[in-house]
């Protein structure tokens, strides 16, 4: 595929993408870098995006220049019966012409820490804080009236979006037509978190059946979970678990293996070859 047929392919097509981590705003782990360079990639060949992810209090606001867009926030969002304020704060990265949309809110995102505590362990509150990010990241794309040819989920912490695109928000027509790529990296946690989880999600009247793997909400169950309610996969890290990876093999969907995402515009084409098709 030529440049010229890829920039055509591309030209105002729509791509969320949705990140726990970014750079310039966090450490420059693979999924920070990745979760910058895609878009930037998806922006040099004339498509549109737009990059969320959540607002911790380690991010330096006034260097990163983030402000508050007071006609997105102030909506409240039921989390486990409680009605928790939402707050969107958005900002540029330099020199590349992308919108960075920060989902905010001082119960769950103030600490300045991402989503470990200081030995290591996943906090206690994960489970709300992934259910506020993923209802906050929606409702703020409907205000936006963006509606995106494809979501592009960048780790766990994503996890519940294909859920509750298919279930709590599956007659939102903004999202009708948009397709879900996951990419998957490194196993980052032990253990679980939250036994009540299962719980939470299920009080969005989320039937038993769907939400199963959150009874053991575990790196690899979340893992499962997003893969089940997704168009295609990356496999953006050289080690993922192994149970992971028998479980792509038993997955119908595309997916773009870790030597494969290495090449120039692995994604472009990804997208043009599997999930736009």
């Amino acid at each position: 595929m030529t440049p010229q047929i890829k920039r055509a392919f591309m030209k105002d097509k729509r791509v969320l993408n949705i990140s726990s981590e970014v750079v310039p705003y966090l450490p420059q782990t693979n999924q920070a870098i990745h979760s910058f360079k895609i878009p930037k990639n998806i922006n040099d060949h004339g498509g549109q995006t737009r990059i969320f992810m959540p607002r911790y209090g380690l991010i330096n606001e006034r260097r990163h220049q983030l402000h508050e867009v007071i006609r997105l926030s102030g909506m409240n969002l039921v989390i486990n019966d409680v009605d928790m304020p939402l707050i969107i704060k958005v900002a540029s990265i330099p020199k590349e012409r992308m919108q960075v949309y920060f989902i905010d809110n001082e119960d769950y995102f103030k600490r300045r820490a991402l989503l470990k505590d200081e030995k290591q362990l996943p906090f206690k509150d994960n489970d709300e804080r992934m259910i506020f990010f993923t209802k906050g990241v929606i409702e703020t794309v409907k205000k936006l009236n963006w509606s995106p040819d494809i979501i592009h989920l960048h780790g766990w912490f994503t996890s519940l979006f294909p859920l509750y695109l298919n279930t709590y928000y599956k007659d939102e027509p903004i999202f009708a037509d948009s397709k879900i790529v996951t990419s998957l990296y490194a196993k980052d946690f032990e253990g679980t978190f939250s036994k009540q989880f299962h719980k939470k999600v299920a009080f969005d009247d989320i039937s038993d059946e769907m939400i199963e793997p959150l009874k053991d909400p575990q790196f690899e169950s979340l893992t499962q979970l997003c893969l089940n309610f997704s168009d295609g996969y990356v496999i953006a890290d050289e080690a993922i678990p192994k149970s992971i990876e028998s479980y792509l093999k038993s997955n119908k969907i595309p997916g773009l293996s870790y030597e494969e995402s290495l090449k120039e515009d692995a994604f472009i084409q990804f997208y043009t070859n599997h999930i736009l098709k």
